[in-house]
């Protein structure tokens, strides 16, 4: 057997390895609570301030959020699961008589990770790339939930004499888990960490 056969195996099983290792900690995690010696905190999101304004022709966000996560969410974390937190932008034409339709939308998605060997939290961009490491929770999540000058649309985009709105909400994905643990995490309220839609008016 060829050296290069070895590795690519040796890869594979490695992937293999960790991706059964992290559906295996999330279903030790879902089991019902009343298995659980903890006591359950069912976590939320919450959308406090946003706005936006017009720099170099280019609608950025400003906004604030409170990230609480549920007790499953925080021991899958804990347990070496990532999380990824997604901020839902809607951009929508005002119309009299009509209904308002939606003219763009953005999604920008953040993955949340703990290393146990540097006890670090890492924040990653994954729209960008770009990531932040922190000493704690606490910490990375007041960063995730300090939105400053992020980028959502070039003004040329929209039209110079129509009104529109602008909404914004946080949630937490699960799509990147596998189909069983998503349809289970569908019918457990600890995963469903969801924001009310935050509206207001884009100023020209």
């Amino acid at each position: 057997m060829s050296r290069a056969f070895i590795n690519s195996h040796s890869q594979r099983s490695t992937t293999r390895s960790r991706c059964l290792s992290a559906i295996a900690a999330l279903c030790l995690l879902v089991q019902p609570a009343s298995a659980q010696d903890n006591v359950d905190r069912p976590g939320y999101f919450e959308v406090r301030s946003a706005s936006s304004q017009l720099l170099d022709g280019v609608h950025t966000l400003d906004a604030r959020l409170q990230l609480v996560l549920s007790s499953e969410a925080l021991d899958a974390l804990a347990s070496g699961v990532a999380l990824t937190i997604e901020l839902q932008i809607e951009m929508i034409r005002v119309r009299r008589f009509y209904m308002d339709d939606v003219e763009a939308e953005l999604a920008v998605r953040y993955e949340l990770e703990y290393r146990p060997l540097s006890q670090r939290y890492i924040v990653r961009n994954l729209n960008s790339g770009d990531q932040d490491s922190f000493a704690t929770l606490y910490s990375a999540l007041n960063s995730l939930g300090r939105v400053q000058g992020l980028p959502i649309i070039d003004d040329a985009l929209l039209e110079a004499d129509r009104v529109y709105r602008i909404r914004l909400r946080a949630m937490l994905n699960t799509q990147q888990y596998p189909a069983p643990l998503r349809l289970l995490f569908f019918w457990r309220d600890q995963w469903q960490l969801q924001s009310e839609w935050f509206e207001w008016l884009l100023e020209r």
